[in-house]
């Protein structure tokens, strides 16, 4: 019973955290935001994999088939801590952010089906970005600030259902909600008002997503796992305001004067029917060694929701991710170490943005990401409970084409609580 307590009282305090969810990225500012990842801990290190494989007492938001393999009750929660190193071809600069990752629970139904439900950032905003035009002289003619605030975050549920122990189907659902605020101030040298252009945008939409699994045994000891989803076309509304208005403004305190305009926003984004194909083979309770390969046809928008469309683009998204696990003994009595699972993967993604570097427009770059991960799972008690620590490694974007290049490290900590929640009580 204490243990339920302390599972909801960690889910109360997550909502209230996801609130606050900030970004550290130059690249929020375009769109709704920077995308979040939807993968648990134990995928992230092992380069984001989980299409085709599932565990009795892991959870798993890649795959909603997944979900039926569950045995034992289960209990996640994340956070990351992700410092960055922002480049061009002149200046470098480094900031950091911690925030939570996700909060999910997993239990099983019956003998062939299970159920997980959770919440985890979407996408999130948060850039403090400065252009200065400066003359040759080196006197600050002009200065223009770009701000931006907030994101959303999405609450999710997965089933999913054996049939003839070799073949699982599940289907999920996802909602999103959230609001984002972007401000750009342009101030003049010698002139004592400035300028100020503020959007301030509700976004929410849903989503439905389709899964399968099959495993069989290829030997004695070896297992093939396939797997594939379909996460179906869905639309995020958008509707707010957007303001233009005079003002004092001195070192980030501002005192508004006059509104020059203020309209409504609205709009949409579209986004197309992603896929996702895995397969891997391993050894049970032993190793595992997998691929993944997620694409999906670009996204497109409409309506006045976005103050920067003239620079961003859409095209095509992909990624593709490798990794793997390996426990030396799972039951080894002498060796704690033996018991811990090692992890590691890696990731080439195309992003599907593509921001513009002219003047005159027309001239899109697109932004790729490419990453390595690592991870451990220590165990915790005696129910296959893990203390899951992650690190990765990563790289987005270029300093060509005047672009900004992200040199970026996570170090992840989740726990994971596995228990029987459920037990039939015998009565004498």
């Amino acid at each position: 019973m204490t243990k339920k307590i302390i599972v909801f009282i960690a889910f109360i305090i997550s909502v209230n955290a996801y609130s606050q969810t900030i970004s550290g990225s130059p690249y929020s500012f375009f769109g709704l935001g920077d995308k979040g990842t939807n993968k648990t801990i134990e995928e992230m290190g092992m380069g984001g994999i989980g299409i085709a494989f599932s565990g009795f007492n892991e959870l798993n938001f890649n795959n909603p088939a997944a979900s039926s393999n569950l045995r034992l009750t289960n209990f996640s929660i994340s956070g990351q801590s992700r410092s960055y190193t922002f480049k061009d071809t002149n200046a470098s600069q480094k900031t950091s952010i911690t925030r939570l990752s996700y909060v999910a629970l997993g239990f099983p139904i019956t003998k062939n089906s299970g159920f997980s439900f959770g919440l985890q950032p979407n996408t999130t905003v948060g850039y403090a970005i400065i252009d200065k035009n400066i003359d040759i002289a080196g006197d600050l003619l002009a200065a223009t600030f770009y701000t931006g605030t907030g994101g959303t975050n999405k609450v999710f549920f997965n089933y999913g259902y054996t049939f003839f122990k070799k073949l699982s189907i599940g289907f999920g659902g996802e909602y999103f909600f959230g609001n984002t605020e972007n401000n750009i101030v342009n101030q003049i040298a010698n002139v004592q008002l400035a300028t100020k252009y503020k959007t301030k945008t509700l976004v929410k939409g849903g989503t439905a997503q389709i899964g399968v699994q099959y495993k069989d045994s290829i030997s004695d000891k070896l297992v093939l796992n396939l797997g594939a989803t379909a996460k179906l076309q869905h639309d995020l509304k958008t509707e707010g305001n957007q303001y233009l208005y005079s003002l004092y403004y001195i070192n980030g305190f501002e005192s508004p004067r006059d509104t020059i305009v203020s309209k409504s926003l609205k709009g949409a984004y579209t986004n197309p029917t992603k896929f996702s194909i895995g397969a891997g083979i391993g050894q049970p309770f032993k190793w595992y060694a997998g691929l993944n390969y997620t694409f999906q046809n670009a996204i497109s928008y409409a309506g006045n929701n976005v103050s920067t469309n003239a620079n961003i683009n859409f095209e095509k998204s992909s990624i593709l991710s490798l990794g793997g696990f390996y426990i030396p003994k799972i039951n080894s009595i002498s060796s704690y170490w033996q018991r811990v699972t090692y992890r590691a993967g890696l990731k080439m993604e195309k992003t599907g943005l593509q921001v513009n570097t002219s003047s005159s427009g027309g001239d899109f770059n697109s932004i790729d990401d490419f990453g390595m991960s690592f991870g451990v799972g220590l165990p915790v008690g005696k129910n296959f409970s893990k203390l899951n620590i992650g690190f990765e490694l990563g790289k987005r974007g270029t300093t060509d084409f005047g672009l900004v290049q992200e040199n970026y490290y996570n170090l992840r900590l989740g726990l994971s609580l596995s228990d029987k929640w459920f037990r039939k009580r015998k009565i004498d």
